[in-house]
């Protein structure tokens, strides 16, 4: 059985409003929202809680994507890897220091690009971009 959701892009302006808009659409019903976590979305990807719940397939329209990819562009990845480095000890900083070199060279990853592999890597969901 398969689900159909939509993700509203235009209303992702930052990487705290991308989670607001997946709980909006995946927590719906639940008495627990998913954390601002690239780890907790591959989770709730695999289904088992929330709007995936009992579907083994779900197609998910993200209306405005454009918008979401210029959201969480280079400028929100860069600020997310920044907060990453001011927690000494919590997170790899040679790492994160080879992420925002690429990110300033026009190669690296943004947070848009993450997500989208996150999604991809669960064949179970197709997601259609509008």
């Amino acid at each position: 059985m398969n689900v159909f959701l939509q993700i509203n892009g235009i209303v992702i302006v930052d990487i705290p409003s991308f989670y607001a808009e997946i709980n909006r659409v995946f927590m719906a019903g639940e008495d627990w929202q998913l954390g601002p976590s690239l780890d907790a979305l591959d989770d709730l990807l695999y289904g088992g809680y929330g709007a995936l719940a009992g579907h083994k397939t779900a197609t998910v329209v993200w209306r405005d994507i454009d918008c979401s990819r210029d959201a969480l562009g280079v400028e929100a990845t860069r600020a997310w890897l920044q907060d990453k480095l001011r927690q000494p000890g919590t997170f790899n900083a040679e790492a994160i220091g080879r992420q925002l070199d690429a990110l300033q060279r026009g190669d690296g990853q943004t947070y848009f690009d993450i997500v989208m592999d996150i999604f991809a890597s669960h064949p179970n969901i197709n997601l259609q971009r509008a």
